[in-house]
């Protein structure tokens, strides 16, 4: 088959992974201009040089046996490492979050930079439409996108899929970024749920980081809902502010600010592993399934991809709904 993959993150990755595995030709295409998703990994130049922040997942946990497994292969790949400092089950990417992601996409075609307006099907085969051109046939199409961006694709061409999808909603997460010439005299590399923190964490404290120090701040959702269309330097301004109230110190001028709007960052998950058409064959996965986490993320992508090819489920994932 050769399968549409809308959506290059985790869960599309793993999706495209596992139907190349039986010998399928999956072709991706994501909006970004690289791989990340929620596993973004932001640089910019500054007066000390390149500076990296993990502006959003700030780790991933590892507890099913399949997904222990894999962190273990990309752990002797050198692009993950664990970090005790979030829990004895907690990795990151190293030298930043998005390297597994990277790992996977070097392995799959891909189109970035190339957001998909609509699919459609013309009898036989399946199309999707890009900014200026149409890209196809395919034989099937894999949506792996945030839900918000997954229902216009659906919902044309599975009420029942677009139905459910519907019941999920998304919480928005801010996220400020701050580094400073000189290390802080913080004692945690990680601080939670004080003020408008859901989460702050020492980015440059974290296996494989180099540089000077560096902060990413989260705002927490009911903050980052309350604060949702305020402008991004108002907002760096209210989370430094959150830092400094969190530690007690007097922060210094800070060498780079700047802030991140996650439109979708935490769904609400409707507990269902993946969702598939097999007389249309068409089929949606990501995190927004399973509240949001990387590992279950991983596992809807592989468990689309077994319906698809007819196989058993992975160990660790979760109940299937199937739509026909």
């Amino acid at each position: 088959m050769r399968v549409a993959v809308i959506g290059a993150g985790m869960a599309g990755l793993s999706c495209a992974d596992a139907l190349r595995e039986e010998g399928h030709e999956p072709a991706l295409f994501d909006k970004a201009r690289g791989p990340g998703g929620r596993m973004s990994t932001r640089r910019c130049e500054s007066p000390l040089g390149t500076i990296a922040f993990d502006h959003g997942a700030s780790h991933f946990t590892a507890r099913g046996a399949a997904f222990r497994q894999l962190v273990g292969e990309w752990q002797a790949q050198g692009v993950v490492a664990p970090w005790p400092v979030a829990g004895r089950d907690a990795w990151v990417g190293t030298p930043g979050m998005n390297a597994p992601i990277k790992a996977m996409a070097e392995r799959h075609p891909v189109t970035w930079n190339c957001p998909i307006a609509g699919v459609t099907h013309d009898g036989r085969h399946w199309w999707c439409r890009g900014q200026d051109r149409s890209f196809g046939p395919f034989d099937a199409v894999v949506i792996a996108v945030p839900v918000e961006q997954a229902l216009p694709l659906i919902s044309l061409h599975d009420f029942q899929m677009a139905r459910l999808a519907m019941t999920v909603g998304s919480q928005p997460c801010w996220a400020g970024m701050f580094a400073f010439a000189e290390p802080l005299d913080i004692g945690p590399d990680m601080i939670r749920h004080i003020g408008p923190i859901g989460w702050a964490v020492r980015n440059s404290a974290k296996p494989g980081r180099t540089g000077p120090e560096a902060w990413v701040v989260q705002g927490s959702a009911d903050w980052s809902a309350t604060h949702l269309e305020e402008d991004a330097e108002r907002i760096a301004t209210l989370l430094l502010d959150g830092l400094a109230h969190a530690t007690g110190l007097t922060l210094p001028t800070p060498v780079v600010r700047m802030a991140h709007r996650w439109r979708y960052a935490t769904p609400s998950g409707c507990f269902a592993n993946a969702l598939w058409n097999p007389a249309l064959q068409i089929g949606m996965c990501g995190d927004w399934l399973a509240h949001g986490f990387v590992e279950q993320a991983w596992q809807s992508g592989r468990a689309l991809a077994g319906q698809m090819l007819g196989l058993a489920q992975d160990e660790g994932a979760m109940g299937v709904a199937r739509r026909g």
